[in-house]
Formats: structure tokens, sequence, C-alpha cells
């Protein structure tokens, strides 16, 4: 075989193999779309479950701060951590609650009040946490607080001692709110997450 001859046998195996990596090639490609698409798919299952979750307002319980069919975006990280505190707007499942023992309604949206421990009193109008008024600034100047409560009086006055994993939560519209004035308090299991921040309407972005 002269020389001549080796580099055609060479070029001719070239060829072959580029030849084969083109119909290879598109395969391999695909491949890897999927494995992206399937990964962020995953991610984002992982956040729905375990993070972040968007939740919409159902009625007006929480007027003026939030409104009919706002939405929101929720954080369900924090929880884990303590991180609830007093004036933080959660979300609440209603699954099992004062209610709603057979079937769950909507996800309930309402304003931390009081924390596991702590002395709750509602009195001629005003919110007592542990023996001192809470100041409610979120609130309407002249909101008067309603105590008569079907869970706890026919009284307008309200006290309860929260259990460590209890939670007491209003709607900043007092007049309407159905919460843990008639409810009772929230376990903590049934919190989902801390409104993070409401995404629509576009117009009142950010954290409410």
């Amino acid at each position: 075989m002269n020389k001549e001859q080796a580099e055609d046998m060479l070029a001719e195996d070239v060829n072959i193999v580029k030849t084969q990596k083109r119909e290879v090639d598109p395969l391999m490609e695909l491949l890897d779309w999927l494995k992206y698409i399937l990964a962020a798919v995953l991610i984002g299952l992982f956040l729905v479950v375990f993070v972040i979750q968007r939740n919409a307002v159902v009625g007006d319980s929480m007027v003026p701060t939030l409104h009919d069919n706002d939405q929101l975006l929720v954080e369900k990280v924090s929880k884990h951590f303590g991180g609830i505190d007093y004036g933080d707007i959660i979300t609440v499942s209603t699954n099992g609650l004062k209610g709603h023992e057979e079937e769950a309604g909507p996800n309930i949206i309402k304003r931390v009040i009081g924390k596991p421990g702590d002395l709750i009193e509602i009195s001629n109008g005003f919110v007592y946490r542990n023996g001192s008024q809470v100041n409610e600034s979120y609130l309407p100047t002249g909101t008067y607080t309603d105590g008569r409560s079907s869970f706890l009086t026919d009284e307008d006055i309200l006290e309860i001692k929260l259990a460590e994993d209890e939670y007491f939560v209003m709607g900043d519209n007092r007049g309407i709110s159905k919460d843990s004035r008639s409810i009772g308090p929230i376990p903590e299991d049934k919190i989902i997450g801390e409104v993070l921040l409401r995404f629509y309407p576009f117009e009142q972005f950010g954290r409410p």
C-alpha cells in the first residue's frame, strides 16, 4: 500500500466517524435537553412543596391591607425556625379547624397577634398581650375589635392563654373577619407560611 492509498483510507475513516457523529449528535442533544427539563421540573416541585407557593386572597377579611383576589407569594421555610412573629401575615390551612371538620375550605390569611404561651385579652375594643395593649398601627384609626366570640363567650370580652403550639390570629377587617375569636387558636401545624409579597395587582407589588 502506497502513501496515497493510506491517506485515502484515513480520510475515508474520518468521514465515516464524522457521519456517525452527525447521526448521534441530535439524539445526544435531545437527551441533554430532557435532563435539563427534568432538573427544572424537580427544582420547581421542591420549591412549591417546601419553599414557596402562590396564594390568592379570598374575601375581604384583611381589608384594607389585602383585598379579594390579591395574588401573594408565601414562603414556607421560616416557620420551621421560629420565624413567625407578631404582626406577620400568614396563610393557614382550614383542614380540621372549627367549621371545616369534614371538608377544608380555601386557605385563610390572617395576622399574628399571639404566639405560644401568650395571654391574649380583648376588652372594650382593644387587644392586650400579656397585660400590655398591642400597638396595631396597621389598622385604620378608630378600629374597634369586638371580643364577642361563639368560641369563648357572648360578652364583649375575650381572654385566652395560648398553649405551646398555638397562635392567635385575626383579620385586619375586624368587623367581618372570622378568626381566632370564633374558630379558636391556630395549631402550629396548620400554618402554611408567611406572606412574602403581593405580586398582583402589579401597581401594589411589594410586601404588604
